[in-house]
């Protein structure tokens, strides 16, 4: 407890200092803004080239990396012959704790992990990516968003079996994992060590750059602008008040950083549920109040996916903008939820592959669709404009039958924010430590430096780190999925071993053995 007092106290001190100069460089004009966004500009264009290089179909554009992607997913889901659907029911009775062994090394359980692991994807790509897809896609853009899940569903089960079997256990209980051990210990199994400890390097580099741009300063940047649109734009008392938002934010993040993973899970099983049933929940409302309309909503998207009409580069334009949101919001092959999925108590590896099915399921499949759903049923989209896009689209439909619910949206952009922050503090920790080492003293300092980077986040516009950042995010699918073909065999042998025990009753719900127990007795 001492430990942990002194540790936040020095977070806070830290976080304090830059806090007065942002304040400051704001009330001038934003010259910090203007100066950073100069030296970053150049070279976040010459990556965002590289990364989201496009390729012109049927009068739009294709980013080849979502090609990279959704090919992948397509490949391992036919390889496990549908893992997806064949161990549904099995991932339900894992997350729900009938299999779990409190004598397995690791650090929270099959829930635990799976809610810290949609902590970092739920987010503003549910809400605003969503309303974008749709705006320009039409409604058809929801079918393809929708199938792209299904099968990126498979391409976490691959990447989050590995971090399980490839992580490293220390003897306090602590563990790390993810694609850079996996990488590196998994290719030198395939006698490549060389090019692994290079893949696995790359994949640290970017996921560090972009733990601290698209999964820190981008979240709280956009739930400053959110919180201050509801609480009365230019007269809002934080208006001009970035830095104190984002100290508020920061403190707050680093009091639950701070514990490790243990104590993220802790606070983001109990956010993550209350986010998803609130969000549903009001999602529900509104069709409900239009029931009429749901088969003309349904059957506009089910049309729009195969014929639609007015949209630029018309059926690839539409599957474009379905493959790429999906892509964008469940990240399926970027590697990031398999190092949270890797701290989960389990002596089989396979279990929490089979766990992360339900992580596109719930982000993409669910509630991305419930906000497509919406914004279709009120039309919404047919009125967008560069006044009202992404975010302010979808508060618009929502308001539409509940006018309060800009408010509520308010609090969810803040509370999706807030947990995706929380993820990727530990996602980028541990990236730092493969990369530096384990320590204490390394670890704070990665803590203090993400705490500063919240403050810089709410305080600045920094367009050119903020594009930097997302192609550091998807770079990191390039070694990532370069290891998941290479490995794929290892995972399919695990598997087929861990589904022959269960058929035959090796391996028993821990449910039924202690009813067994209780009727013996």
């Amino acid at each position: 407890m001492k430990k942990t007092v002194i540790a936040l106290g020095v977070l806070f001190s830290l976080m304090l200092m830059p806090a007065a100069a942002f304040a400051q460089e704001s009330s001038d004009g934003g010259g910090i803004d203007q100066r950073i966004n100069s030296i970053f500009e150049p070279i976040s264009k010459a990556v965002e080239s590289v990364v989201f290089y496009s390729v012109p179909i049927a009068g739009t554009e294709l980013p080849l990396i979502v090609v990279w992607l959704v090919v992948a997913a397509i490949f391992f889901t036919f390889y496990f012959r549908f893992i997806n659907l064949r161990a549904f029911l099995h991932a339900f009775r894992l997350i729900r704790g009938d299999f779990d062994d409190k004598e397995s090394s690791g650090e929270v359980s099959h829930f635990q992990a799976l809610a810290t692991a949609l902590s970092g994807t739920v987010g503003l790509g549910n809400i605003a990516g969503v309303a974008v897809a749709v705006s320009l896609g039409g409604p058809g853009a929801t079918l393809w968003m929708i199938i792209a899940g299904f099968f990126g569903m498979t391409t976490k089960f691959v990447e989050c079996t590995l971090g399980v079997k490839y992580r490293n256990e220390y003897p306090d209980g602590s563990v790390s994992g993810g694609p850079m051990y996996y990488l590196s210990k998994g290719m030198a199994e395939k006698n490549i060590a060389g090019l692994g400890k290079v893949m696995a390097a790359f994949f640290a580099v970017c996921c560090v750059g972009g733990s601290l741009g698209g999964g820190n300063m981008f979240q709280v940047n956009q739930a400053y602008k959110q919180f201050v649109n509801v609480t009365g734009g230019d007269s809002s008392f934080f208006a001009d008040k970035g830095w104190l938002f984002g100290l508020i934010i920061a403190a707050i993040v680093a009091a639950v950083i701070i514990g490790g993973i243990k104590s993220i899970a802790r606070v983001t099983e109990k956010v993550v549920p209350f986010m998803a049933v609130t969000y549903i929940a009001a999602g529900l409302v509104i069709i409900f109040a239009n029931i009429t309309l749901v088969p003309a909503a349904f059957g506009a998207i089910v049309q729009g996916a195969f014929t639609p009409e007015g949209i630029t580069g018309g059926f690839i334009g539409v599957l474009i903008q379905g493959f790429r949101r999906s892509a964008f919001s469940n990240e399926a092959g970027i590697g990031s939820a398999a190092i949270a999925h890797s701290a989960v108590k389990t002596k089989e590896p396979i279990t929490e592959g089979i766990v992360a099915l339900y992580e596109p399921m719930i982000d993409t499949i669910i509630i991305c669709t419930m906000t497509a759903l919406v914004i279709v049923i009120t039309g919404t989209y047919t009125n967008a404009t560069e006044a009202l896009d992404g975010v302010q689209l979808t508060s618009a439909a929502f308001a539409q039958n509940i006018s309060w619910f800009p408010y509520v949206l308010s609090l969810a952009v803040v509370l999706f924010a807030f947990s995706t922050m929380l993820s990727w503090s530990y996602y980028g920790l541990k990236c730092w430590t493969y990369l530096l080492g384990e320590g204490q003293i390394k670890e704070l300092v990665f803590k203090a430096i993400f705490c500063i980077f919240i403050v810089i986040g709410a305080t600045m516009s920094l367009d050119a780190v903020i594009g930097f950042s997302d192609a550091m995010l998807f770079a990191m699918s390039v070694p990532n999925i370069i290891g998941l073909y290479f490995l794929a065999p290892v995972v399919k042998r695990a598997l087929d071993s861990y589904w022959a025990r269960v058929v035959n009753g090796e391996i028993a719900s821990t449910r039924n053995v202690q009813k067994a127990r209780k009727v013996q007795a």
